[in-house]
């Protein structure tokens, strides 16, 4: 077993490895790049060499190129920085000269100042992006001349809330591993994933920060800082980084140069919003819809069946934007908004009418899959067996069939819980929901390249590994389920 689950791990690795790389190669190839500016209304303001200067510095940022200025060749490759920034100087044309025949391109400004830029080609394109994705943190990370005594170590010390932690200096975290009052209550800075950064939407911002970060009004809170000064603070100090240039409030609140922070928020973030909907309307169409398939099967052309049988081909075959505007109608007769944001995340009302929707939708798939398994199940020797000992209707139903009928319902279960994280595009559309449903369409409408990259990353990732979770489930609910053949097989 411990051999075929290796096997299946490094199988759903590769798998992640090409739908990824697949996707970095049509959204970097496909996608002009000039479109990606277009609604960056700094760059419709800029004229001339600053505008082209923008220009270049975006796509280096981006992942397109290596962009670099006639300041950045002459720092890199000349020994005399002074005479290599004369334009037409001896040493200005060797460093331009060094550049060409690296295989960069040459272009000039209108001051005459020249520039150099090699775009990347699929290979290099997909190389960038992994072996930038996995940041280890470590006591080297930070090298800042203005502080040349920084002092490099890793250590266990209590944090600000008396529980120990494992902290470091020299990291750009200080805290590598702490613990709180938030699930999954142990959390760590030390390895993290860079998707690059968000563009053009909420530009600049770390890509996963955009996804995680709370959302809503900041919750300002007494906050003691490690100077001992207490005041009146959203920061979350278990995410302090390495700041290079303290200033005079920074030196009052904190004692050593890890003074940036995120904020608390009041509101769960999109991740989080959407895992929220997801896992409740989950659990109720589980706790209702296997029931009724229970019921349905037992009762097989009878009344109860035939309802059954109505509602789940009602279900189906209607739109879903159609079930949402007619649950909609009814619930909002009963004080419930048409709309998330009209209560917020704080009034249970807001959760009502998207989580009822939800579960319908999922119910009719539960309920035809449990019958069907347990029809077919009925017709089994074992069945015969179990009525010719003469064990109840109820006893076989539930101690035989229901046990090796709800096998493969088993097996979906790990993907059905994971993939809540992915929300529901049409609902949280319709109900203006502040989650992840819509955040994957969103991004490739507006061309942000590296949260498209990310969520397809975290999507196939959790589809992928879902699927084995749900083979291992399946071998826990009943044994003799064997995943892998045995010697001499």
């Amino acid at each position: 077993m411990r051999g075929y689950i290796l096997k299946r791990i490094l199988k759903s690795c590769i798998s992640i490895f090409l739908v990824v790389s697949i996707v970095i190669a049509m959204v970097f190839t496909m996608i002009p790049r000039n479109k990606v500016l277009e609604s960056d209304t700094s760059y419709r303001k800029l004229t001339g060499d600053t505008r082209t200067s923008f220009m270049y510095s975006k796509f280096e940022e981006l992942g397109y190129m290596d962009y670099l200025r006639l300041n950045d060749m002459c720092t890199n490759d000349s020994d005399n920085y002074e005479a290599c920034m004369v334009n037409g100087s001896e040493e200005n044309l060797k460093v331009i000269s060094t550049y060409e025949n690296k295989g960069y391109t040459i272009e000039y400004q209108r001051n005459g100042n020249a520039f150099a830029y090699h775009e990347y080609n699929i290979f290099e394109l997909i190389w960038h992006f992994w072996q930038r994705l996995i940041v280890i943190d470590g006591p080297n990370a930070i090298q800042d001349e203005n502080n040349p005594d920084l002092e490099r170590k890793i250590y266990i010390e209590k944090d600000f809330n008396g529980v120990p932690a494992l902290q470091c200096s020299g990291c750009k975290h200080k805290y590598l591993v702490y613990l709180d009052g938030k699930f999954p209550f142990i959390h760590q800075n030390w390895i993290s994933l860079n998707f690059g950064t968000s563009y053009p939407t909420k530009a600049g911002a770390n890509v996963l920060d955009v996804i995680s970060e709370g959302q809503g009004s900041q919750v300002v809170v007494d906050t003691e800082f490690p100077t001992g000064v207490v005041v009146q603070s959203a920061y979350d100090l278990h995410t302090a980084t390495y700041k290079s240039a303290i200033d005079h409030l920074d030196e009052n609140k904190f004692d050593d140069h890890y003074a940036n922070c995120y904020s608390n928020y009041e509101s769960p973030s999109m991740i989080n919003t959407s895992y929220i909907f997801g896992l409740v309307s989950l659990v109720l169409a589980y706790a209702l819809g296997i029931p009724a398939g229970i019921y349905m099967s037992r009762n097989k052309d009878k009344f109860g069946d035939k309802l059954g049988v109505v509602f789940i081909n009602l279900v189906t075959a209607m739109p879903s934007l159609a079930l949402i505007f007619f649950v909609r109608s009814i619930v909002v007769n009963f004080g419930v908004p048409d709309k998330f944001p009209l209560l917020g995340f704080k009034d249970i009302r807001s959760y009502i009418s998207p989580t009822i929707i939800l579960t319908l939708l999922s119910m009719p798939g539960l309920m035809t899959w449990i019958r069907r398994y347990m029809l077919d199940q009925s017709n089994s020797d074992y069945v015969k067996f179990a009525k010719a000992k003469g064990l109840s209707q109820r006893e076989i139903f539930t101690k035989h069939i229901l046990k090796n009928a709800i096998i493969p319902i088993v097996n979906g279960i790990p993907g059905s819980i994971i993939l809540c994280i992915g929300g529901a595009f049409i609902t949280e559309s319709a109900f203006a929901i502040p989650g992840m449903g819509k955040m994957l369409p969103d991004s490739i409408n507006k061309l942000n390249n590296n949260m498209v990259i990310c969520l397809v990353f975290i999507f196939s990732a959790l589809s992928i590994f879902s699927v084995l979770l749900g083979d291992l489930l399946m071998v826990i609910v009943d044994p003799r389920i064997q995943l892998s053949a045995k010697k001499g097989d």
